[in-house]
């Protein structure tokens, strides 16, 4: 197959940038079948999978099926925890590692843990974590959210399953090669920011912040669970295409 017979392969199922991903596959499609590589694109597999790696922030990050594809949304939340400093940071649901390991590698004195419930997932971070050089940095735990976790943090940071159970069925079929505990609780969407929100304080340094991705309608629910649990200076910041994205609070600071 060639890269035109990609192209228009590719146009024929209806996926966007035809030319430019018929492009990309060519280019990455030393040792395997062309044809294999559209066909599976053609399925909605995701290009992450197919090549085998998705560039974030920084850095090019191993992804396989049993990790979420790190998305440029979640970059915001990579950029606000840069805006100030931290010695010790803690990713609940860390996937890839794409949060936790772009924040070390920009904070050559931190240290960081990173949760996960899927220790194929947890095998993943640990690769990209070698890949980054921030291995010898980072402690990455088999967790329940807080089950396995002692603080205190400087940054608590989490991308967690967000989209409700009704909100499944509409989305792109890209999502169905995800892991589906990644994407959504099965229930209303906010059942995992009840749990970190609840266990936050309790994990936070003084001064400490706690940094939520979100879906863009739950900045209202999220501002207010954080507030409710004694948190100071909630808000939300946008992404680039204006959206909320992240909701961040602080732990109130000690001392006068």
């Amino acid at each position: 197959m060639t890269e035109a017979e990609a192209a228009v392969r590719l146009a024929e199922v209806g996926i966007p940038d035809s030319r430019r991903e018929a492009r990309k596959l060519a280019r990455e499609a030393a040792g395997q079948s062309l044809a294999d590589m559209v066909a599976r694109r053609c399925r909605g597999e995701p290009m992450s999978h197919i090549l085998g790696y998705r560039d974030f922030w920084e850095h090019r990050f191993e992804v396989t099926a049993d990790v979420l594809d790190p998305r440029p949304e979640t970059e915001t939340l990579v950029a606000a925890a840069l805006e100030d400093g931290f010695e010790r940071v803690l990713d609940l649901g860390t996937g890839t590692g794409c949060i936790l390991l772009s924040l070390l590698a920009a904070r050559p004195a931190a240290r960081g843990t990173g949760t996960d419930l899927s220790q194929a997932a947890l095998a993943v971070a640990a690769r990209n974590a070698e890949r980054l050089g921030v291995a010898e940095r980072v402690a990455l735990v088999l967790s329940d959210w807080w089950n396995a976790v002692d603080g205190p943090f400087d940054l608590i940071v989490s991308n967690p399953p967000y989209i409700a159970a009704d909100e499944m069925a509409g989305l792109q079929r890209e999502l169905a090669f995800e892991p589906r505990m990644a994407l959504t609780d099965g229930a209303d969407g906010l059942t995992a920011y009840r749990a970190i929100v609840a266990g936050a304080p309790a994990h936070l340094a003084p001064g400490g912040r706690l940094m939520l991705e979100i879906g863009p309608t739950q900045g209202p629910a999220v501002r207010a669970l954080m507030q409710a649990a004694g948190l100071e200076r909630v808000r939300i910041a946008p992404d680039l295409d204006g959206r909320d994205r992240v909701v961040i609070g602080t732990l109130a600071p000690t001392g006068p």
